[in-house]
């Protein structure tokens, strides 16, 4: 994505002083490099694509025309994969809470619905029961130690008996079919992934009778990422290859039928982490006490609203509207009023009001967390380098689009 101040001009006149620049090729080309370093080792591998993490809608229809599939954990995100013409049997309904309506069309229209507690047999055993010529897929959420100290609250202890009766009820059922293992972990360490495979093979040899068509290993992967990013992780960056070699040449030893597994991934940050940036104007630069501070018309909640205190990659464009100044530790503060709201600590350099600060690596989680917060959430436009061609993707949000629900 090569910018320059002009073409931020450009867009800043037709579409405002804030906005998102969303990469749809480098998207594209993120889904297709991870597909490949597995299927290169594991020809059997599918990538289902986590709404949750971005669920912009020409982002999940690239997946689509991939031949990806979609993972939701909302109805909501369900009606985003209908519009977009997902066929339903490529559906993978995970979470905690599910809408009896969507679980209901997912099932009879041949998608996945995974279990996450025994709360959810009920429902489906109805649906199974009301429908007796329909074959009903349904997939258990695993949890186990991966060797983490914090306990996931998801999926059923694969060591209970909670896990026994949930395995006994969907083969009791002639018309259920356990079609599907899958577990998730939120940590992207390398050697976590060793254990999920480990764990998740372990429950095929001593729980199942029959391996599943599909099995599961989530998300949770660390994307591609700017090196002073990097450099603020404790841990080691893996590569889609490094990830690669940990899973799928265990899967490639393991099941060398021809029947083998289809191996399902679902990730969100390492497809579309690098795949957007955040453009801000600088509104004001001022010194308390010592202190150097910029406020821009942008907030943290614009681009790291899950707060892990990381400083984004950015570079600055300098509109010469007012005299730059060299700074020397200066912090960039948002536009809430919230004591916290800062979007980078500890900036040296040349600014002045009127600066653009364009911030990477934004793409995860940002625009779906953005709060309605003082103000609303700005414009998504596809910037393509090649023919520098603008094409909105989403308007900027309005007073009428956060109040309309509301009794005046």
């Amino acid at each position: 994505m090569n910018l320059d101040i002009n073409i931020l001009k450009r867009i800043s006149e037709q579409y405002g002083n804030s906005f998102y620049l969303i990469d749809t090729e480098q998207f594209k080309k993120n889904f297709l490099e991870l597909q490949e370093a597995f299927r290169s080792i594991y020809p059997n591998t599918h990538i289902a694509y986590s709404y949750k993490t971005n669920y912009t809608p020409v982002l999940c229809k690239i997946v689509n025309d991939l031949g990806g599939f979609a993972e939701v954990v909302s109805d909501m995100e369900y009606e985003v994969a209908k519009r977009i013409g997902v066929n339903l049997n490529k559906i993978i309904f995970n979470g905690p809470y599910k809408n009896s309506l969507a679980v209901t069309e997912v099932l009879l229209s041949g998608g996945i619905v995974n279990i996450d507690s025994l709360y959810e047999l009920p429902l489906i055993e109805r649906i199974a029961k009301d429908n007796p010529n329909k074959n009903i897929q349904v997939g258990v959420r695993c949890n186990f130690d991966i060797g983490e100290n914090e306990i996931s609250r998801f999926g059923i202890d694969v060591n209970s008996e909670e896990f026994e009766t949930a395995l006994h009820w969907i083969t009791s059922i002639k018309n259920m079919e356990l079609s599907m293992i899958h577990c998730h972990f939120a940590t992207r360490k390398l050697e976590s992934w060793f254990f999920r495979v480990k764990g998740m093979l372990e429950i095929v040899d001593r729980h199942l009778k029959v391996i599943p068509r599909f099995i599961n290993l989530g998300g949770g992967l660390f994307g591609k990422m700017d090196e002073q990013l990097k450099k603020q992780f404790n841990t080691y960056i893996p590569s889609y290859q490094d990830y690669a070699k940990t899973v799928a040449e265990s899967f490639a030893v393991r099941f060398q039928e021809v029947t083998a597994p289809k191996l399902i991934l679902e990730p969100g940050s390492a497809l579309v982490g690098d795949a957007m940036k955040f453009v801000t104007k600088v509104v004001s630069i001022k010194n308390i006490r010592g202190k150097n501070i910029a406020t821009l018309q942008g907030s943290v909640y614009n681009i790291n609203p899950t707060l892990h205190g990381k400083n984004p990659p950015i570079k600055i464009y300098h509109t010469n509207e007012h005299p730059k100044i060299m700074c020397r530790d200066l912090d960039f503060g948002g536009y809430t009023c919230i004591e916290s709201d800062y979007l980078y600590r500890g900036y040296n350099g040349y600014i002045a009001v009127g600066d653009y600060v364009v911030f990477g690596n934004v793409g995860s989680y940002s625009i779906v967390l953005k709060p309605p917060f003082i103000l609303p959430n700005f414009p998504i436009i596809d910037f393509n380098e090649e023919t520098v061609e603008l094409k909105i993707i989403k308007e900027a949000e309005t007073f009428e689009d956060l109040f309309h629900t509301f009794i005046f």
